[in-house]
């Protein structure tokens, strides 16, 4: 939504402190979540929300709790205990969530305080001490200030989580029960989410009243403000296409998403030494240093930002109107988080997944579980940008205004002494110079690549199954053999880990490994048929996992003769196997003195 210099059509449900402020911001059309939140029927309610990244939600949801925090009061009084609670997935999305709220609640003499992991935790302390009507923060400092009575939640009238389907995803379940549990019964509780995934449904069942479901737009309906393109390339020119797509764009800001911070790091240091202005975001980075990376974007000194999933999310740059995915998506949760960084607030974006051939399939699918429509496109070439440069250097110069009078005396020895066509050489070269040196990129049929119709399958999101599993590899994998270890989601268990750790104990590559379901205490994993017998040998050898994992056949962890169950059926799907509920494999927390409940991630 942009904001324009008419006011006059904001609805009148909005309470009056808040329509000032967005009437001094040019307020002229809220965008369809934010006029869900003002709706009068909604006013005393619990509330899931899902609508797209970047549709306005934080002013959303200030809309939505501002009767509840205010009354009919117009200002609040002496800060004291908090009145509001907002819980977000990350310090970058928390501090920007308090900005925004900020100038919304700037009538209001509103005391704000932010608690954030990554900042001085006696700075926060002191803040609280002196009293806040709003709190902000990530779900493990709250817990923290909350464990040490340094956050009384007595006085919370309303709870918001935003993005509460990437905090799921971060492992916060617990971390948001055990705040939501310290909050009074009597509140309103509002979830707000891109998707509305199953612990999405659990955590609304057991946290909200009667909550009303709001989905702002159809599961179907593809973001209007976002073009999404693909590009298939050679495997060993994915780099190339990359600095390319950068080159051929116009765009003032760029994201590009890589799945670890070492590729981050390496393609960071590519486009560095290629001539582009760059910073980088990754889990590993100091807050300074994010904070320093993020202003620079900001500000315009810096045009790229390169960055792992995590340490993006909840980020807003303004004017950021091209993604590119560097590495395939896994889920098409990802998908949907990464290109909703841009094509925000009715601004225009770009999304473009660089697609090697071998990842060609996988492309295709993630697509089509998250119900996208790409235009497949060949990488842009060397003509191609070349002829860019040119037509940006002959707008540079004919933009170029007449020489004032400090100048002409300069321009006439410079015109005496040199002919225009060696100054206009001179002038070519100097552009040319300035700009990076294009890719050569091998021809590459653009094959279709449009989404097929998605099919009913559990990966995909929704009340159809976690997002955490795995898509088996190979054809089928027929015969597939299930073994159990015992970490599942209480335990935070990730895929991403998971999987190294899977064929380190048992000797095997990623390629044999099919599916892998998490429940709540345990993971099951499918190993080929003819890598299970070995994978059942080298995992019952001492040392070959880590201490308190026990991995086991699934027919052997439920008492019966071990024997190739199941088997996968038409297209691919396994058969149902029942959730183990049985002791043969111990948890984590037996062993409470090495791991005191959670798991020790693998490297």
């Amino acid at each position: 939504m942009t904001p324009t210099d008419d006011a006059a059509s904001l609805p009148t449900t909005i309470h009056p402190a808040l329509a000032s402020a967005l009437e001094a911001k040019g307020y002229s059309q809220l965008t369809p979540v934010q006029m869900e939140m003002a709706d009068g029927r909604h006013v005393d309610a619990d509330l899931l929300v899902s609508a797209q990244t970047g549709s306005g939600k934080t002013v959303a949801f200030g809309i939505a709790i501002a009767s509840t925090l205010l009354g009919h009061a117009g200002q609040f009084d002496a800060a004291g205990f908090p009145l509001g609670l907002i819980i977000a997935p990350t310090r970058e999305l928390a501090i920007q969530v308090q900005r925004e709220l900020d100038w919304l609640y700037a009538a209001t003499q509103i005391q704000t305080a932010t608690c954030v992991g990554g900042m001085d935790m006696r700075k926060e302390r002191r803040a609280l001490e002196r009293g806040a009507h709003l709190v902000v923060g990530t779900p493990g400092r709250l817990r923290d200030h909350i464990t040490r009575g340094a956050l009384d939640l007595g006085a919370i009238r309303a709870v918001v989580l935003d993005e509460a389907d990437e905090m799921l995803d971060l492992g916060f379940r617990e971390d948001l029960e055990f705040i939501l549990g310290a909050a009074p019964q009597q509140r309103r509780t509002l979830l707000f989410s891109a998707t509305v995934p199953r612990g999405i449904a659990e955590l609304a069942r057991s946290f909200q009243k009667d909550a009303v479901r709001i989905a702002v737009t159809a599961a179907t309906e593809q973001h209007a403000d976002i073009e999404y393109q693909v590009v298939l390339v050679r495997r060993d020119e994915r780099e190339h296409a990359i600095i390319n797509t950068l080159l051929d764009s116009d765009s003032a800001s760029a994201l590009v998403f890589c799945h670890t911070r070492e590729a981050v790091r390496h393609l960071t240091a590519r486009l560095a030494n290629r001539g582009f202005s760059v910073v980088s975001l990754s889990g590993e980075m100091a807050q300074s240093e994010r904070s320093n990376a993020l202003q620079s974007m900001r500000d315009g000194r810096a045009h790229v930002c390169v960055a792992t999933d995590v340490a993006a999310r909840g980020i807003d740059l303004p004017n950021l109107d091209l993604v590119i995915h560097a590495d395939v998506p896994s889920n098409p949760a990802t998908l949907l988080h990464r290109s909703g960084r841009t094509g925000r607030a009715g601004r225009k974006g770009v999304c473009v997944l660089i697609v090697p051939e071998h990842r060609r399939a996988a492309a295709q699918r993630v697509l089509a579980f998250a119900r996208l429509w790409a235009t497949a496109r060949a990488a842009p070439g060397i003509a191609e940008i070349e002829a860019r440069y040119r037509r940006q250097i002959l707008d540079a110069a004919l933009s170029a205004t007449e020489p004032d009078e400090a100048e002409a005396a300069f321009v006439a020895e410079l015109l005496a002494k040199a002919t225009p066509e060696r100054i206009a050489a001179a002038f070519l070269r100097q552009q040319v110079a300035a700009r990076p040196v294009p890719e050569d990129l091998s021809p590459l049929p653009v094959a279709d690549m449009q989404a097929r119709r998605p099919r009913r399958d559990k990966w995909s999101e929704g009340e159809r199954g976690p997002a955490t599993m795995r898509e088996p590899r190979g054809p089928g994998m027929v015969g597939g053999v299930w073994f159990t270890l015992p970490l599942g989601r209480r335990q935070r268990a990730d895929p991403k880990w998971l999987l190294p750790m899977i064929c380190n104990a048992g000797g095997v590559s990623k390629r044999d490994v099919g599916s892998i379901r998490i429940d709540e205490t345990e993971t099951r994993f499918e190993i080929a048929a003819d890598k299970a017998a070995g994978f059942a040998e080298q995992v019952r050898l001492p040392g070959s996992t880590e201490r308190g994992i026990v991995i086991t056949p699934v027919a052997e962890a439920r008492g019966t003769p071990w024997r190739a169950k199941p088997t996968f059926g038409k297209g691919g799907k396994p058969g149902r196997i029942p959730t183990h509920r049985g002791d043969a494999a111990p948890t984590y927390r037996d062993h409470p003195r090495k791991h005191k409940g959670k798991p020790k991630r693998p490297g």
